[in-house]
């Protein structure tokens, strides 16, 4: 597994914009430079809910976005452990917020790993207004089994505070399905998210589609130096085509 784009060197972000009075309520933003026709993309970091991973992982992939004339809002949010409710209302609010003050044409919402499973929960619970469709890469995308696998370690026991069986309200296999399309892009090489945990979301949410690449692990779709990059922006630019 390629970790290295948790600490390679990014460029800053054109922007930070404040969508509340937290540290924590805050997004990196990319624009292109001149108009852009694509949407705007709001996306949720991963790192298993914790603290220690924050947004500026996912730099490069906001620079190279907005190289492909995506303007993007890359989220922070508040990560106590025990206390997820706190996650959950700063994603609602940064996607009431946040549209609204920058470009696009509609918007999508995409996420990465714990980002994914919240990208999947807002599409279900909280979507904002012109939203296109949702893209969660390598999602912990069903909280139940994902605990009795113990994921990360005992995370999502950790997130949540409690067993999931006792919080269905914010496990995506258990809500309902997003009235706008879903897609989930998995590596089948991820060790740390495995990949049947999408194939369960898509099992129960039968109208989201599930991308599967060959050979990828966890972090080589978020990486837009490796060779899952190219899958990623397909699936992206899919649900652009919706805009209008």
């Amino acid at each position: 597994m390629d970790r290295s784009i948790l600490t390679r060197p990014a460029p800053e972000p054109d922007d930070i914009l404040r969508y509340g009075e937290l540290p924590e309520q805050v997004a990196d933003v990319w624009l292109p430079s001149g108009e852009t026709a694509k949407p705007l993309l709001v996306f949720i970091h991963g790192g298993f809910w914790r603290a220690k991973y924050d947004r500026t992982h996912t730099r490069n992939l906001g620079a190279a976005l907005r190289e492909e004339g995506w303007p993007v809002a890359s989220l922070e949010y508040r990560r106590v452990a025990g206390e997820p409710d706190g996650y959950t209302e700063d994603i609602r609010t940064a996607l009431s917020v946040v549209p609204e003050r920058l470009p696009g044409t509609g918007v999508i919402v995409a996420g990465h790993s714990a980002g994914g499973h919240l990208a999947l929960w807002a599409a279900a619970a909280c979507p904002p207004p012109g939203l296109l469709g949702t893209v969660a890469l390598a999602p912990v995308a069903d909280l139940g089994a994902a605990d009795k696998a113990a994921i990360g370690d005992g995370a999502v026991a950790e997130f949540l505070g409690s067993p999931a069986a006792q919080r269905p309200d914010l496990d995506p296999v258990s809500l309902p399905s997003p009235a706008s399309p879903v897609t989930l892009v998995h590596g089948d090489a991820d060790t740390g998210v495995p990949p049947g945990l999408s194939r369960s979301y898509v099992d129960t949410h039968r109208r989201a589609r599930l991308v599967v690449l060959p050979g990828m692990a966890h972090f080589e779709l978020i990486d837009p130096l490796s060779p899952a990059w190219p899958a990623v922006l397909a699936e992206l630019t899919a649900l652009s085509g919706r805009a209008g």
